[in-house]
């Protein structure tokens, strides 16, 4: 039983690997819409792979509670997690604004001399990840605060993208989406929040008592509203507001 917290661990890695799998092998499509217009497009295995990077996180979610259940926390339990959310977390959701990157850049005129330098800001999320997990691993960890944006969160955001994508009627959502500057604006932010010391809360309670919890319970309660009423969209939008609450309360985390 000891070693059930490392299985579903493995388990996560394991659906990132497969994450990592439909994002290589998607790729953009230039098709034609019935009117005779040509669109680019990019194929559904990208939203596949974003529900692999919604299943590690489940499970990522499990490993760790039932760590603390079983009283199985171990050193070596928290450097394969780190490794697996590496995965998982960084590089996989990394291939998925590599992909739109490319959708973004495809609708402009110069699309057919795109330099692939334009892309590669995409691979800095699973490098400012790597820093994270490192400096994480390196930390006596808290059950009141994260410093910086944990890895799950910012991964959830960028796997949270095709959904939004596919399941959203707002077209200035979607165009917001297919706007490279925009992306690089996240990319930028993201980073940023992951390898800084940034006080954000965690949704672990020592107690129940309002005074302490504000933030949490405001976000419990806008987690269960937002799903009600803005399905997909409420995930980018929770993580955001996860942020936002973290700063608002910053006086009483610390």
């Amino acid at each position: 039983m000891k070693q059930l917290p490392n299985f579903f661990t493995l388990l996560n890695l394991f659906f990132g690997c497969l994450a990592i799998v439909c994002g290589l092998q998607s790729s953009i499509i230039l098709s034609v819409r019935p009117e005779g217009q040509l669109y680019f497009d990019v194929p559904e295995k990208i939203w596949m792979a974003s529900l692999f990077i919604g299943l590690a996180a489940v499970v990522d979610f499990l490993d760790g509670f039932l760590a603390r259940a079983l009283h199985a926390d171990s050193g070596m339990g928290k450097q394969l997690d780190s490794l697996a959310d590496l995965v998982s977390f960084g590089v996989a959701p990394s291939l998925l604004v590599y992909h739109f990157l490319r959708l973004g850049w495809a609708h402009e005129p110069s699309a057919m001399q795109l330099d692939s330098l334009l892309l590669w800001p995409a691979f800095f999320l699973p490098l400012a990840a790597a820093w994270r997990l490192a400096r994480f691993n390196l930390q006596q960890s808290s059950l009141v605060v994260f410093t910086g944006l944990p890895v799950p969160a910012a991964g959830l955001f960028f796997a949270s993208l095709p959904l939004v994508y596919w399941n959203v009627d707002q077209e200035w959502i979607v165009s917001l989406l297919l706007n490279a500057y925009f992306l690089y604006a996240l990319i930028a932010l993201f980073c940023f929040l992951m390898v800084s010391r940034i006080p954000l809360l965690t949704l672990k309670f020592t107690s129940f008592a309002w005074s302490a919890n504000r933030a949490r319970y405001i976000l419990i309660v806008s987690c269960i509203v937002s799903v009600l009423f803005l399905q997909w969209l409420a995930l980018p939008l929770l993580i955001i507001l996860y942020v936002i609450l973290s700063l608002l309360f910053k006086n009483q985390l610390t």
